[in-house]
């Protein structure tokens, strides 16, 4: 896979992408990172990337020329085949205006050949890079960043784990909290050694051997966790006890 990271700020991600699981899939050639500076795309002597919104208000908006310019110059297929499917390629924009991104999402990243993560800044990116450029918005949250860097550094993690031979275990990621496997829930608690700690015991149950038994304990420790702490998400794990 390749990710190509637009944004003003370069050196942000010389440290969060060079580290654990995302330096791995770079090491083992399963993901190439390019970032790219959008300054570089402008064309005044202030090497300008914002301007005033047209109608007044605060703050800046991120002009659509470097933007454009910049993804011109990766030679990506056309919009329509991205959005079509004919090609797997997937242009987004990071943004507090954006669908939300989760594990599904991520999965559908992974699937990709390429993904360009446009990193929004200020008060956002002119809406005609939304409308004629871009072909997905994501936000990772219900609240508002200084700008698109982590979140795409975010993005990137989450996407890259995902790859095929990345992970040590390909099982890894099956159980994980929000996968199909937990149907959307979260993961069940996980114990080590010591089995007993400070008289906090490792319920009986993982310790007996019987993996028809574990997996039903799991599966139920896994929905009351999902219940208790993220209620919202209780409905939709609320499948079958194996």
């Amino acid at each position: 896979m390749k990710a190509d990271i637009v944004t003003i700020f370069p050196d942000f991600f010389r440290g969060p992408l060079d580290h654990g699981i995302t330096r791995r899939a770079a090491e083992m050639g399963l993901v190439k990172i390019e970032v790219h500076d959008l300054r570089q795309f402008t064309r005044d002597k202030h090497r300008s990337v914002d301007d005033r919104p047209f109608g007044g208000g605060e703050g800046m908006v991120l002009k659509p020329e470097p933007i454009f310019e910049c993804l011109e110059r990766m030679q990506l297929a056309p919009r329509e085949q991205r959005l079509s499917g004919t090609v797997k390629e997937s242009v987004v924009v990071l943004s507090a205006q954006g669908q939300r991104f989760t594990q599904k999402t991520a999965s559908e990243l992974a699937a990709l050949d390429r993904i360009v993560l446009i990193c929004g800044r200020y008060e956002g990116v002119d809406e005609r890079v939304a409308e004629h450029l871009v072909d997905d918005e994501l936000s990772i949250g219900d609240f508002v960043l200084s700008g698109g860097e982590l979140a795409a550094a975010l993005v990137v993690d989450a996407v890259g784990r995902l790859l095929p031979g990345v992970l040590g275990n390909k099982e890894s990621s099956r159980n994980e909290s929000f996968s199909e496997e937990n149907e959307g829930g979260l993961d069940c608690p996980q114990y080590t050694r010591p089995a007993d700690f400070r008289s906090w015991k490792v319920p009986e149950v993982l310790l007996g051997g019987n993996h028809h038994e574990i997996r039903r304990w799991r599966r139920a420790a896994s929905l009351e966790k999902t219940k208790r702490l993220r209620p919202d998400l209780a409905g939709s794990s609320e499948g079958k006890q194996n």
